[in-house]
């Protein structure tokens, strides 16, 4: 066994960033600046990741540190998607939650 065959932490299912015609990664785009605690963030990353579109994060002004520290980051977060994927995205973030929905499991 080698250490390739090592899988630390949890394997990601998030979709792959996509790449352009030249293979080069396709450039982020600033979906949304969430000022709120963590759990915000990841609720809307994983809506994002389960629409198949791929999230970078990163925690402005030292909010990395924050995160170490305290466990979140007191900065907010800023979530990024793929250039390609920004209107998908957007209007992902826009649509009402439909009521049905949470009837259906009740």
């Amino acid at each position: 066994m080698s250490i390739k065959d090592w899988i630390f932490g949890t394997p990601s299912t998030a979709p792959p960033w996509p790449k352009d015609e030249n293979g080069k990664a396709i450039p982020p785009a600033l979906l949304t600046h969430l000022s709120a605690t963590d759990m915000e963030g990841q609720i809307v990353i994983t809506m994002l990741e389960s629409a198949n579109i791929p999230v970078m994060t990163q925690y402005p002004n030292n909010g990395a540190f924050g995160r170490v520290v305290l466990g979140f980051s007191g900065t907010g977060i800023d979530i990024y998607v793929p250039q390609t994927l920004l209107t998908e995205a957007t209007d992902l973030l826009a649509s009402p939650v439909k009521e049905e929905a949470f009837e259906e499991h009740a």
